[in-house]
């Protein structure tokens, strides 16, 4: 049985906040202004992002991306990032590929994107993230075909449901899914990676990161399971990973760029798909659609951090617009729990050993 939780923890307080404060919706729970991060001191001084958009996307004709998720198509007035990553990759030239577990929907992403783009050079690939076999499987297979890959983005994600869900592999469903399969698929991947020129991985945190906590000692939640607390666990922990590969990259030379970015709030199935129209999240979307942005725009942080020269090695990106919700591409404010190496090096050895993958060995 679910352990119940306090009944006034620093959780519930930044989710449903208090008179006076003033509060706004973040990532679809109600978070207090004074606790959104702000910009880290290694962050400090750096020069605000000039106006980008998806046209400003370089020439991206002769290289290789994939896209982890992708076929969240439009319907209604709904759409998943990926789908808008894996769009203008492919406007860019890009050689595209989505990799998701519903072969159906896949391909018809990839239908509309050709749609849309005539010359997309664009395919389906079927991945489930949250099954270790499937991500061995896949990755075997982009491996046998012999190229390179240039632009890796982590960018499937689900939110969990009201009730505790495991994987094919015994995990909890959000951790199996958001963070140890990305990180599976990016070990298994690196080699594909090292073979080309300026190389990068997109880590897709949110802005609700900084409510997440990277408990070892429960981390798959079977003591205390809370749905919000999944999902932000494992944002923060995507967070984390980025700035580790990243240091782990320079050190041993892997030369690929490791970046991380959040698209703020958007108007995605995430909530529909996970904890449903009646939880708080299912209810900001109802009773407050005005601070939803369309899934194109949150896109936006993402595509900035895989194609954009400016982009930094080991940068966070997210909207730039009131309290990191919306906006244009600019810095984001890094939770200072996020900076913690001692913790990220043993998250990181910890996935390799549930992930059973080893990262740096050349293919």
């Amino acid at each position: 049985m679910k352990a119940k939780a306090p009944a006034f923890s620093r959780r519930s307080f930044v989710r449903y906040g208090a008179a006076g404060l003033g509060v706004a919706v973040l990532g679809g729970g109600v978070a207090v202004m004074a606790n959104r991060p702000p910009l880290s001191p290694r962050q400090q001084g750096l020069p605000d992002l000039p106006d980008w958009t998806a046209a400003d996307i370089p020439s991206l004709r002769g290289r290789t991306a994939l896209v982890t998720g992708g076929n969240g198509y439009p319907v209604g007035d709904r759409s998943g990032l990926g789908f808008h990553d894996a769009l203008e990759l492919a406007r860019a030239g890009a050689d595209v590929t989505i990799a998701s577990r519903k072969q159906e929907r896949g391909e018809e992403a990839v239908r509309r994107i050709k749609a849309s783009v005539p010359k997309a050079s664009i395919r389906f690939e079927a991945l489930d993230l949250s099954d270790l076999a499937s991500v061995a499987r896949f990755a075997e297979r982009m491996r046998g075909s012999g190229g390179s890959l240039d632009i890796l983005v982590n960018n499937a994600g689900v939110m969990g449901r009201k009730s505790r869900e495991v994987s094919a592999n015994g995990f909890e469903r959000v951790f199996a899914t958001n963070t140890l399969g990305h990180f599976a698929l990016t070990a298994r991947l690196l080699p594909l990676l090292r073979r080309s020129s300026s190389p990068r991985v997109v880590w897709v945190s949110s802005s609700r990161s900084f409510m997440g906590a990277i408990n070892f000692a429960d981390l798959q939640l079977v003591q205390d399971y809370d749905y919000g607390a999944a999902y932000d666990n494992s944002k923060l922990a995507n967070l984390m990973l980025a700035f580790e590969m990243q240091r782990r990259s320079a050190a041993e030379g892997w030369g690929v760029s490791a970046i991380a970015a959040h698209p703020g709030i958007a108007r995605t199935n995430l909530v529909p798909d996970g904890p449903g129209p009646d939880s708080l999240e299912g209810r900001n979307h109802r009773f407050m659609p005005f601070i939803f942005q369309t899934a194109a725009q949150g896109a936006l942080p993402t595509l900035y951090a895989a194609t954009s020269p400016q982009a930094t090695a080991g940068g966070y990106y997210g909207p730039n617009g009131v309290l990191g919700l919306g906006g244009l591409p600019g810095w984001a404010g890094i939770p200072e729990k996020a900076d913690d190496r001692q913790v990220a090096a043993r998250l990181w050895t910890t996935l390799e050993q549930l992930g059973d993958v080893t990262f740096g060995q050349r293919g």
